[in-house]
């Protein structure tokens, strides 16, 4: 049987022996809470902010994420790529998402702000309209990325490839911009 919870605040909760119960879940707050590991199957998150949380390998197949808020957050090699695409979207602010992939999602307008993305997979990524603000890419991937409009005006260490990435309109910023001739082994002083 499937639970709807509604406003409400879970607070320090560790749900690696113990998973969160399967079910809807509309504007509650999580807050210091461990997922790492632990299984999120069968649930629905709908305006609800993560603060504090660990959820580093949680396991995310069909989870569906809908205006979710994660801030302050540990979130290493998540597999978004998994959840239940249907009206996906999130913001991330000051979390560690190393190692994660969103490999072919339609995330358009996300926001990542001073954000860890080491190693994380953007392939066939369509991030049209996102942000960056103060993150660090080292070692991101983007391959076939729809990176149109997006700003990265003052994120660091990406290595871009524009002939393998759709930059139309994209924002860049000095000493960043160098990040698009990773490619060519050139010294640039």
């Amino acid at each position: 049987m499937e639970t709807e919870f509604y406003d409400q605040a879970f607070e320090r909760q560790d749900y690696r022996a113990q998973p969160l119960r399967p079910g809807e879940y509309e504007a509650c707050t999580f807050r210091n809470c461990d997922f790492s590991e632990s299984p999120l199957v069968n649930v629905i998150f709908i305006d609800c902010t993560f603060s504090g949380c660990n959820l580093t390998l949680a396991q995310i197949k069909g989870t569906a994420l809908r205006g979710v808020k994660f801030q302050d957050c540990k979130l290493l090699g998540l597999r978004f790529d998994e959840c239940n695409s249907f009206n996906l979207s999130f913001t991330f602010e000051r979390c560690t998402l190393t190692s994660s992939s969103f490999f072919g999602l339609k995330i358009k307008k996300t926001t990542f702000a001073h954000c860890q993305l080491r190693e994380t997979d953007f392939t066939n990524t369509d991030l049209t309209g996102s942000a960056f603000p103060h993150c660090d890419l080292l070692n991101a991937v983007f391959s076939n990325t729809v990176l149109e409009q997006a700003d990265f005006r003052t994120a660091e260490h990406y290595l871009i490839d524009p002939e393998r990435n759709n930059i139309k309109k994209a924002k860049f910023s000095l000493p960043g911009v160098l990040g698009l001739l990773g490619k060519y082994d050139i010294q640039i002083s």
